[in-house]
């Protein structure tokens, strides 16, 4: 199959227009996360045929695809063709003409969004506290709320003590409840920092009265610091926002460019087939399958805004987001417009027919293809947990020459 081919200064060009484009990295997870371009999202070739109808709704989207020598874009070309897409091109030379056209390598996976929280915290100087001075106000018994931002499975396996899980999206839906007392300390926790970052940031642009800080480096830093972590937790934050906080997310949305729709201006998105168009529900798991509107995929606000290119790897894609309270949408609306995509929130929708079902798992890679992250499980290496700190604190300096993100900073 003979393919027509981009040049890297073909794709950077796109990238600065914001013409829509599916940069595809064919290796495995672990292979990718050794290096690629800010945008490159990966797909492994032997996942095309799981993933891509997914993850690249429109057929005839440009995607280009790229491996570091080992020869599988022929095959990937190939499996995309038996799906029906129709305009798939080739990155000539490969990731190695990348590096020789002098363009920046990116380490790690979900780079551009830890990126992003990177330069949230470089201009809104968003506060935090060392692992030392939590541990102390946890010692001291002080007024304080910890909040765990990540995944529910995350923070089971391993959680700051005392700390309730409220996953990134849902603070400003639960903070009310999870700290009534505006004299309460907030501090947000991650893994490691850009959902500490974003949900701190969160709160304080919602208005929360509470002072609010981060968990600097989150329980990595924990970790670092010799503290002790517990697991097995199973504390859920309960629903109650804060006064405001739901009409403060629609106007924190509205300062980000979000345009909120009704159901027939969505209903034109849909039908256009020039452009693509991701769907996602933002709530979480329980919400979604008890009833969703049709053709959204559910995907939680705080991972969206976390794994943007696993959720959406085409960029310059449009990005419609929907909740029945509001204020999930609206927050993660804000965020992933400061990154430069073009996203609506949908209104209400939820008193008509909704599909009822649990979302759609796809499987797994093999354990051996994936990209172990250093803030991950119970037995990491300290130095490689360092070793990742100290990679995300140089990434807006390689923002800066890259020069392709697009992001800004409300």
């Amino acid at each position: 199959m003979k393919l027509p081919t981009v040049t890297p200064a073909d794709i950077r060009r796109a990238l600065l227009m914001r013409e829509e484009i599916a940069l595809l990295d064919l290796r495995h997870e672990a292979a990718f996360a050794t290096g690629h371009p800010l945008f490159a999202a990966n797909m492994a070739v032997d996942r095309i045929a799981i993933e891509a109808e997914l993850r690249l709704p429109r057929k005839d989207v440009p995607a280009v695809l790229y491996d570091d020598g080992e020869g599988l874009v022929a095959t990937g070309a190939e499996r995309l063709a038996a799906l029906g897409y129709g305009n798939v091109r080739v990155l000539d030379g490969g990731l190695k003409a990348w590096r020789t056209a002098g363009y920046q390598i990116f380490e790690d996976v979900n780079s551009y969004s830890k990126a992003f929280g990177e330069m949230v915290e470089e201009r809104r100087h968003t506060p935090s506290l060392s692992a030392d001075e939590v541990a102390k106000l946890i010692a001291d018994k002080a007024n304080i709320a910890i909040l765990d931002v990540r995944r529910f499975d995350e923070y089971a396996t391993m959680n700051i003590p005392g700390s309730v899980s409220v996953p990134g999206a849902e603070l400003v839906l639960r903070a009310g409840r999870a700290a009534p007392d505006p004299d309460t300390t907030i501090i947000v926790n991650c893994a490691g920092r850009t959902r500490s970052i974003i949900g701190t940031q969160s709160l304080i642009n919602a208005g929360v009265p509470n002072k609010v800080r981060a968990l600097r480096n989150g329980t990595i830093g924990w970790t670092l610091a010799r503290h002790t972590l517990d697991h097995g937790a199973d504390r859920r934050g309960a629903l109650g926002p804060f006064d405001g906080g739901p009409a403060n997310a629609r106007d924190v949305a509205y300062r980000a460019g979000v345009r909120h729709i009704g159901a027939s201006e969505m209903a034109a998105l849909v039908v256009r087939t020039d452009h693509t168009l991701y769907r996602f529900d933002v709530r979480d798991a329980e919400e979604y399958a008890a009833g969703h509107l049709a053709g959204f995929r559910h995907y939680p606000g705080g991972q969206l805004v976390q794994e943007t290119d696993m959720a959406a790897p085409v960029r310059g894609a449009r990005i419609i987001l929907t909740d029945d309270k509001g204020v999930r949408a609206d927050m993660t609306a804000s965020w992933l417009a400061q990154m430069g995509w073009e996203v609506y929130v949908v209104e209400g929708g939820y008193d008509g027919a909704l599909e009822v079902g649990p979302p759609l798992v796809v499987p797994k890679p093999d354990p051996a293809h994936r990209y172990r992250r250093p803030y991950e499980g119970t037995n990491v290496d300290e130095r490689a947990m360092q070793a990742y700190l100290d990679w995300e604190y140089g990434l807006v300096d390689q923002l800066r020459r890259d020069g392709t993100h697009g992001f800004y900073v409300i």
